[in-house]
């Protein structure tokens, strides 16, 4: 296994020992496992609002979301809508982030759709001119393009998988400490009752998600900042 990943049984071993039952004799792996799949949850949803890689998709890069768009059809539907002829797009969706499109069969850039909040019929071109996301369908320019176009999506996913088992595989950089931290408060309030002990394990569950976003945001950072050191500012007006 790498060491960006882990499974789901050694995170509730940690659990386990956070709630003084090494050999979980209360606190069994399926006695656990829903409450690590809420952790897993809030996990994804603040790594997403804080824009973490983790959380980012590029269909593109991954051959089977490839979306081509036909002649004429303007919108990208939903996975369970069985209307023909429309393309679906990934069912790990959760908020789009940026569409391109550029012809089918090009080497080219994908060239950046304008994002509108409602849609408006414009005359046909070789471009669906712009998209709007409507009652969970990405609706483009009504009559679509007078050609075949690929279609690039960059969105926000749910990028921690949920588990079924304690063999299940976690994949996500950063996050054992957070999931032992915050199951352990789970369990601890809803299965143990206890209070205090969930209020504790809470606030090192939120110190732990603090740095993973910290770590995440670090390695984002492409200009260096040299902070000046501690009364520089005083120093130089000529003070003691």
């Amino acid at each position: 296994m790498s060491t960006t990943a882990v499974s789901a049984g050694q995170i509730m071993d940690r659990v386990a020992n956070l709630l003084n039952d090494p050999n979980k004799t209360d606190y069994k792996y399926n006695v656990m496992v829903p409450y690590l799949n809420m952790a897993i949850e809030e996990f994804s949803d603040m790594m997403a609002e804080a824009n973490a890689p983790v959380s980012n998709f590029t269909s593109t890069n991954y051959t089977p979301y490839q979306i081509i768009m036909p002649v004429g059809v303007d919108a990208i539907v939903r996975q369970e809508d069985t209307t023909p002829g429309y393309p679906k797009y990934p069912d790990n969706l959760v908020e789009i982030q940026e569409i391109g499109e550029r012809p089918e069969g090009s080497n080219k850039a994908f060239h950046p759709l304008p994002h509108r909040e409602f849609n408006q019929r414009f005359p046909t071109t070789n471009s669906l001119l712009f998209w709007t996301w409507d009652l969970l369908v990405i609706r483009f320019n009504p009559g679509g393009a007078n050609l075949r176009l690929e279609i690039e999506l960059k969105y926000v996913i749910q990028g921690v998988n949920y588990v079924v088992n304690e063999n299940d595989i976690i994949h996500a950089i950063n996050s054992r400490t957070y999931l032992a931290y915050k199951t352990a408060a789970l369990c601890a309030f809803f299965i143990g009752e206890n209070e205090t002990r969930a209020a504790v394990l809470e606030a090192q569950a939120e110190k732990a998600i603090d740095r993973a976003i910290a770590i995440s945001n670090k390695g984002r950072q492409s200009i260096m900042t040299r902070h000046r050191p501690f009364r520089a500012a005083f120093k130089a007006r000529g003070g003691y």
